[in-house]
């Protein structure tokens, strides 16, 4: 794999930007979150692995805000925010992910218009925070594709003309247009063609060292989570079984279900 190295994480830490206490979320009769609660620090990468129905989608779509847990609080140590943001309301939870909170899903179609320009799709994102003036949506737009890696001369191409790792780059450019505080990762490389996969991880570390930008990353792939996390958080049946340094976790696994995920991969 050819990501750029992981740098160490930073020892020194000062109050976290982002704290999710005593989550719970149940479907009908089915528990997807169980008493769950995490903290994320500026510049910091939070892995959350586990299998499928552990709950680590439903936790990324909580901090995300398109779902109100049964119980718990989430707090962003941002200027002028509420104690717990599950009290704002539809609209102003809209606001608030179009400014400071950037998600790319794993389905480029849940993230895209897929039939209008790659750079009308960045630009929805900056409609939406109040831009109007088309010069600038048309700057920001060019801006962020180019962060991303996207090739420029493609900007009006609809994203269902594109790859799969080309889609992903205009999710992660219209996630950074504004440069959240934030960035949600839910699977982005699943799917995705080796080659094109370590493409994408590059791009999310360069940006994450450049810009310090705080993520959290969502992957059932243990070698994702070690090349771009600081730390992960293991799940299993909507709990949270292990929390550490990713090369801690990794290399002395202490609850049996991480030493199974482990020895899996090996």
């Amino acid at each position: 794999m050819t990501a750029l190295a992981k740098q160490p994480p930073q020892l020194v830490r000062t109050r976290p930007l982002m704290t999710l206490n005593g989550i719970s979320k149940t479907y009908d009769d089915v528990t997807a979150l169980d008493d769950v609660s995490a903290q994320v620090y500026p510049g910091e990468v939070l892995g959350i692995v586990g299998e499928s129905g552990s709950g680590k989608s439903t936790f990324l779509r909580l901090m995300n805000l398109q779902e109100t847990p049964d119980s718990g609080s989430y707090h962003l140590d941002l200027p002028d925010l509420p104690d717990n943001l599950f009290t704002l309301d539809r609209f102003e939870r809209r606001m608030l992910c179009a400014r400071q909170i950037g998600i790319v899903y794993q389905n480029p179609h849940e993230g895209l218009l897929m039939t209008h320009s790659s750079s009308g799709n960045v630009a929805e994102r900056l409609l939406i925070a109040g831009e109007r003036r088309f010069h600038v949506l048309r700057e920001k737009a060019q801006s962020a594709l180019e962060a991303s890696e996207f090739p420029i001369p493609r900007m009006d191409a609809p994203p269902i003309e594109l790859s799969g790792g080309m889609q992903q780059r205009v999710q992660l450019a219209k996630a950074i247009a504004l440069e959240p505080a934030v960035l949600l990762l839910d699977e982005p490389t699943t799917g995705l063609d080796v080659s094109v996969q370590a493409l994408v991880l590059d791009t999310l570390k360069r940006l994450q060292q450049e810009r310090r930008i705080t993520m959290v990353l969502v992957s059932h792939d243990l070698g994702v989570i070690r090349t771009m996390a600081d730390r992960v958080m293991v799940m299993r049946r909507g709990q949270v079984v292990e929390d550490g340094l990713v090369d801690q976790v990794f290399q002395d696994p202490q609850h049996a279900y991480t030493q199974q995920l482990v020895h899996a991969k090996l």
